[in-house]
């Protein structure tokens, strides 16, 4: 499952290197050094990959381990020598920044899960918006609003804020709370039980019409640990509880309240010269 991914910058401290190779240093040896010309990166970006432990399905008291795909932008260069970001790896944003948002939500099937016999498959949703942060150097929050361009085809919005720490050079710790709203649509497509389900379930889920509003709240712990200077290592774990609808609905309560995710991968940091 690909994780909720920020195009903005999401690590404010990466590898303890610059991306930018300085020009070589004539000498006997190499005369032709002193032309070359200094790297200049137009993107930089880093890619991971890893695993996530995280429930089956929003509700769900079981678990499951998928593949997790991390992604963001940390230097981008545009026609006219604008930019956007640094590639300053010491660099570090500081106020408001708008920033882009993403997240994968897995489908749902009665065939994956005998216990929603009744219920209608839910389609795999890709979420996509923006948001904007706000970040100093020992605190940053945000706020994103997302919209389901496949599936749920609804609203949504995230909020987030964090406190920042370095125990030491190269590593990054973050803890701080996560709040997720939700539109009527959405809130009905993942804790609604409509007449038509419950019959089909034979009255196991009663018929339940979810309202959107406040669906969760938690917390989540961050770390990032350089490895060299490509090369990096995240990780996180994430404690949130079903509110509201999404508390009440007949899914969550044959299921949990309670929602953990835990995910580990390796990162790895691109510059392009185009």
């Amino acid at each position: 499952m690909i994780k909720h991914a920020m195009f903005a910058i999401l690590l404010t401290t990466l590898p303890q290197h610059s991306l930018a190779q300085d020009s070589a240093v004539p000498s006997a040896e190499a005369p032709a050094a002193s032309a070359k010309k200094t790297f200049r990166p137009d993107l930089v970006f880093y890619l991971g990959a890893g695993a996530t432990a995280s429930p089956t399905y929003f509700g769900s008291d079981n678990y499951e381990v998928t593949p997790d795909i991390e992604f963001g932008f940390r230097f981008l260069r545009l026609p006219g020598d604008n930019t956007f970001g640094s590639t300053d790896p010491d660099y570090e944003p500081r106020g408001f920044s708008p920033r882009g948002s993403l997240r994968v939500v897995k489908k749902r099937s009665s065939d994956d899960h005998a216990e929603l016999a009744g219920l209608e498959d839910v389609d795999m949703s890709i979420e996509v918006g923006l948001g904007i942060g706000y970040q100093q150097r020992n605190f940053r929050a945000y706020a994103d609003a997302r919209y389901g361009l496949l599936g749920h085809e609804s609203w949504v919005g995230e909020f987030g804020a964090d406190y920042v720490a370095r125990p030491m050079d190269g590593w990054l710790l973050t803890l701080g709370p996560r709040v997720l709203v939700g539109d009527d649509k959405y809130a009905s497509t993942y804790f609604g039980v409509t007449p038509s389900e419950s019959a089909a379930s034979s009255g196991r889920f009663e018929s339940f019409d979810a309202s959107g509003g406040l669906m969760s709240a938690g917390i989540e712990l961050a770390s990032y640990y350089s490895l060299n200077e490509k090369w990096g290592l995240v990780g996180s774990a994430r404690w949130e509880t079903l509110l509201n609808d999404a508390a009440d609905s007949p899914i969550t309560t044959m299921g949990s309240e309670d929602q953990f995710t835990v995910s580990f991968g390796l990162t790895r940091l691109f510059s392009l010269d185009f």
